[in-house]
């Protein structure tokens, strides 16, 4: 097991109902703003349990963060932060809300171009760079990304999306309420479940360390996903399903399995070319990458494959590349069990697009993916070309 330091400050409150726990966890004085998203948090009645919970506190709102959120919206938002002096931010919606809500905690009195915190990559932006933020909180609506319990955000800008890390960006806490969940779309239910299964790979999946708790933790919540999955998306307000997926999302990446372990994020890298180029759902496009990751880097992750197809496909019969090819056959039908198609061509994309693709991965500085960075552009476009 690698060294590793562990630090997670995020308060979690799970559970039916918890409003209550704004009031205890906001100061009485604080100027509040509200950020969400498209509107149905609105329309829900979400807002309105939030405002009422913030009881005579000074109230602002900002709806309109977009999926994959845009930096300059987000640069709109920390004006209005600035100019009217807010105390806290209280972030209502998925992982893109609570994602630009953090970006928008680090940019709002950042001395210089805010575009700076888009270029530090993995690399941590520390108090050195930000010298004040803004302390938030968040009410999740849409259980995928993780992003409520840890310090990380993906922000769209240019036609790319960036990474965005610092231990300055945990919420202070984050209300986890499953049945908040109930009425979202299939196709974003299925969406989280990819994308929570594979932000476990991308930590599971790479090479032995002897990090034994990391592996066992990361194969319970694929199994939990791969239980409960289908259940979740067929039975809406099915509560015992959706809540093991609202806290197998959270777990996935809140930090605990990633510790002392090497990390891959190549399909990640990948599929958000995908979705900045071709509009892809995130989790679809992680859906089509994993696969055929999998297959091109088979020798590269021979050891972790035959423990994941042993432990969470339960696979022990035949070869070990007959076990391979069955945990990857599987995966594929995980996704797919959930709605989720698993090609490019099916989503109406030309081969051609492939090259456009890979140029884009060069323009963007990610020519050296994986847990060993040797994935260059001839092997992404491999594994682009496979998973078409």
């Amino acid at each position: 097991m690698f060294n590793f330091d562990f630090y997670n400050p995020t308060r979690i409150f799970f559970g039916k109902d918890r409003y209550d726990v704004i009031d205890k966890n906001i100061p009485s004085d604080a100027k509040v703003l509200i950020t969400y998203g498209g509107g149905s948090a609105k329309k829900s009645g979400l807002i309105d349990k939030v405002k009422a919970a913030l009881g005579s506190r000074k109230v602002y709102e900002f709806g309109g963060i977009e999926p994959n959120p845009h930096y300059e919206t987000l640069l709109k938002t920390a004006e209005i932060v600035r100019n009217e002096n807010i105390d806290f931010i209280l972030a209502v919606g998925g992982g893109s809300v609570i994602d630009g809500t953090k970006f928008i905690s680090l940019a709002t009195y950042y001395n210089g171009d805010a575009t700076d915190l888009l270029k530090f990559g993995f690399a941590p932006i520390t108090s050195e760079v930000v010298k004040k933020v803004v302390p938030f909180g968040a009410v999740l609506t849409l259980p995928a990304t993780g992003s409520e319990m840890n310090n990380g955000a993906v922000i769209s800008y240019n036609h790319g999306k960036f990474p965005v890390m610092s231990a300055l960006a945990f919420p202070k806490f984050s209300i986890l309420d499953p049945t908040i969940t109930f009425t979202l779309p299939k196709i974003q239910v299925a969406n989280g479940v990819v994308d929570a299964f594979v932000h476990t790979t991308e930590q599971y999946i790479t090479f032995p360390v002897d990090a034994k708790i990391q592996d066992r933790i990361a194969e319970g919540i694929l199994q939990t996903l791969v239980e409960i999955g289908p259940t979740t998306v067929a039975e809406p307000e099915n509560y015992d399903a959706r809540a093991n997926l609202v806290w197998s999302a959270t777990m996935a990446l809140n930090g605990i399995i990633g510790a002392g372990v090497p990390q891959d994020w190549a399909t990640h890298m990948i599929g958000h070319e995908l979705t900045a180029l071709l509009g892809i759902d995130h989790g679809q496009t992680l859906a089509i990458i994993l696969p055929a990751l999998l297959e091109v880097r088979r020798e590269q992750k021979r050891a972790k494959l035959l423990q994941y197809a042993e432990r969470v496909w339960h696979i022990t019969n035949g070869s070990e590349d007959e076990k391979i090819d069955l945990a990857i056959k599987k995966t594929r039908e995980f996704f797919e069990s959930l709605g989720i198609k698993t090609h490019l061509s099916e989503y109406g994309v030309e081969a051609d697009k492939i090259q456009v693709i890979v140029e884009q991965l060069k323009a963007h500085g990610m020519t050296a993916l994986s847990e060993t960075q040797d994935i260059t552009l001839d092997v992404s476009k491999k594994i682009l070309e496979k998973a078409f």
